[in-house]
């Protein structure tokens, strides 16, 4: 009965094993009793399992290995984060113990910082992130066996997408928009590098650009043409950026986004329970969400904020340094 209970759980975990202590695996042995030779009290050995541990010992280690995944896991408070950087583990898992290359689709800036923090840890795992350009926020991870990944894997591709946009100019949540409204998903999509008056460039995965460039054919009103191009043709600097001080009685983000976007709290109030605001890339919809410095703060229709460095005054207050993208 306990073998029963816990074998499932053990199939599913043993590639956990196999990644935390990298081994040759030993040669499997009969699932099943074994007689004990005596001429007349036939007598049976414990149930073993194919890697010669009895049900109770893998019940143990199911536990231990749980435990390790919970540890690395630990400190991260985002739900949504989580989840994610689960299913990177798991790749991480399949990589290791079948010695192949496995790639995420892009990642939200969080998920990737914790992703590669974890995957560091792994002795015998080795990752890659890559977005296109070296200041790519959003970027993919290959992952594979330290004798696997020798080198970095073709799995971003860029694509220039050009139209007239002189007499009406397109923002960035109007190629999204417009992207989007193809059908291919958000995650297959890297970032959006807005060109002005020429239109933007993308990166986005190599299997999905014949496609792209067949459907997409207008942005807002405007017809456009898309092909793709290598990514050293890629045009891209670093974002220009507005910074002011603001002092507030607490580090909520109503507080903090309304001063940053110079909007009233009543109305971000709205914004938030409309779903379009988000912190670090996920929705949030309570208006007490408390900030910290680092985190960004996007709301639609007004861009992006950063919370930069917090002093806490004399009088108990909060002046913190705001960064607007602009």
């Amino acid at each position: 009965m306990a073998f029963a209970g816990c074998k499932a759980h053990w199939i599913a975990r043993r590639a956990i094993q196999t990644l935390s202590h990298p081994h040759s695996p030993p040669q499997p042995r009969v699932i099943g009793f074994q007689r004990v030779s005596h001429p007349s009290t036939p007598r049976f050995s414990p149930l073993l399992s194919p890697y010669g541990h009895t049900a109770s010992q893998m019940c143990h280690l199911a536990q231990a290995v749980k435990r390790n995944e919970d540890d690395l896991l630990k400190g991260l408070g985002d739900k949504n984060v989580i989840e994610e950087v689960k299913h990177v583990l798991e790749m991480a898992k399949r990589a290791s113990s079948r010695k192949i290359v496995l790639h995420t689709d892009f990642l939200t800036p969080p998920v990737q910082k914790e992703s590669v923090l974890l995957l560091e840890k792994l002795a015998d795992i080795k990752a890659i992130a890559q977005g296109g350009y070296p200041q790519a926020e959003r970027c993919r991870i290959s992952i594979g066996h330290i004798e696997t990944l020798t080198s970095e894997p073709d799995i971003v591709a860029a694509v220039s997408i050009t139209g007239n946009f002189s007499f009406d100019s397109c923002s960035h949540g109007d190629f999204l928009g417009a992207i989007l409204g193809t059908g291919i998903a958000r995650d297959k999509l890297g970032d959006i590098l807005l060109q002005g008056e020429r239109g933007a460039q993308m990166l986005i995965v190599p299997e999905l650009v014949d496609f792209f460039t067949a459907t997409l054919d207008k942005v807002g009103n405007v017809p456009v043409s898309c092909t793709r191009i290598p990514l050293l043709a890629l045009e891209f600097e670093p974002p220009r950026t507005k910074s002011f001080r603001s002092v507030e009685a607490s580090l909520r983000v109503d507080a903090l986004a309304s001063a940053g976007f110079r909007i009233s709290r009543s109305k971000l109030a709205a914004l938030i329970s409309n779903g379009d605001v988000r912190v670090n890339w996920t929705t949030i919809m309570k208006n007490g969400t408390t900030l910290k410095s680092g985190d960004i703060v996007s709301v639609s229709g007004q861009g992006r904020l950063k919370i930069g460095e917090i002093i806490t005054t004399r009088k108990g207050k909060f002046a913190v340094e705001l960064i607007r993208y602009l």
